[in-house]
């Protein structure tokens, strides 16, 4: 659903179950949800069981997003 797929129209939550470890598939995925058009405050839910891996995917998203926002931001600036 990352690409092609246009749902601000139509709906306005995100549920993962099972989270993805590419943060581009991650950030496409909810992008086709909170884009122009939403009228919609977007919400973002993780379905995230204790002692799996999903918390370490979770873990690992957040860290390759704060890298990506650190990168940009020493880029710009």
């Amino acid at each position: 659903m990352g690409h092609g797929l246009n749902l601000q129209g139509s709906c306005h939550h995100v549920i993962w179950f099972g989270i993805t470890w590419n943060l581009e598939h991650y950030d496409q995925a909810i992008a086709r949800v909170y884009r122009q058009g939403q009228k919609n405050h977007v919400m973002v839910y993780h379905i995230i069981a204790k002692d799996t891996k999903d918390e370490d995917v979770a873990a690992v998203l957040t860290q390759k997003d704060k890298t990506q926002q650190d990168l940009l931001k020493a880029l710009s600036g």
